[in-house]
């Protein structure tokens, strides 16, 4: 039996992730040095900018279609649980599992379909931020929350680091891969991209990071662009299939880029 399998063509999927409020991905603890931070956010080393790691959004947006989906949460990774399955048959069944993937572990799958990168703020937020002079630390905020002892009343004070509001990362990309060939459908894995998109409008509806609850890391998509590479024009350009200002806007849209992509790989 064969276990060929090919790559038909790549969906790249590109946006802003505008934060509608402070934004906390949390970094090492070396920022208490510096401004005596309990949660510090996480930096590139060569710019000490905040920047979102291509794992956090990639994480988030599967813990949120797991819970949507209602899937068991069976496997240990750090100090939580995520889904995986276990065992091909549910893998066969599974969108999740087949998008993001299955620990290394696992003596079947297919090739993980999304790869997404870590993502900048632009160059715009890194101006303004500069040129403001009101950030507490470099391009951040310090946000001070209280807890109050129920029996003694006392107050214990704590700082967190956060992104301003109003800062914009950009562009983020999502690569998205279709397969054929062994374990892999190509159609299935067209109609599995709207899964994808579930994810990004569930991510839209809860926050990005840490502190959520507590009204950190709302985000928003904006100036999204859908481009195609199918296998035939690897050494092209993608080619754009449709730009879109808002979420919603690209929801509506993509049973046409759906049919648009299957048309495209059906040529290739």
């Amino acid at each position: 039996m064969s276990k060929k399998i090919q790559l038909r063509g790549r969906v790249f999927l590109t946006f802003n992730l505008h934060a509608v409020s402070g934004l906390h991905i949390g970094g090492s603890d070396v920022g208490v040095e510096i401004g005596g931070v309990d949660k510090t956010v996480i930096r590139d080393p060569l710019t000490n900018r905040p920047y979102i790691p291509g794992s956090s959004l990639k994480g988030k947006v599967r813990s949120l279609l797991e819970k949507y989906e209602g899937l068991p949460q069976n496997q240990r990774i750090g100090q939580g649980f995520i889904h995986s399955c276990n065992d091909n048959g549910t893998y066969n069944e599974c969108a999740v599992c087949q998008i993001f993937g299955v620990p290394g572990e696992r003596n079947f799958g297919t090739p993980t379909r999304l790869v997404v990168r870590d993502v900048q703020m632009t160059a715009e937020s890194v101006a303004r931020l500069e040129e403001s002079g009101r950030t507490d630390l470099p391009y951040t905020e310090i946000k001070t929350e209280v807890s109050i002892d129920r029996v003694t009343s006392a107050a214990n004070p704590r700082q967190m680091e956060r992104v301003p509001a109003g800062t914009i990362f950009g562009p983020v990309e999502m690569i998205y891969s279709i397969y054929d060939g062994h374990g892999c459908n190509p159609q299935r894995d067209v109609n599995q991209l709207a899964r994808l998109v579930e994810g990004l409008v569930l991510l839209e509806d809860d926050y990005l990071g840490g502190l959520g609850s507590r009204g950190s890391g709302k985000v928003r998509l904006e100036q999204i662009e859908v481009r195609l590479r199918s296998k035939n024009g690897m050494l092209k350009p993608s080619e754009s299939l449709g730009r879109f200002e808002t979420l919603a806007d690209l929801v509506a849209a993509l049973p046409q880029l759906q049919e648009q992509i299957r048309s495209q790989l059906a040529q290739a």
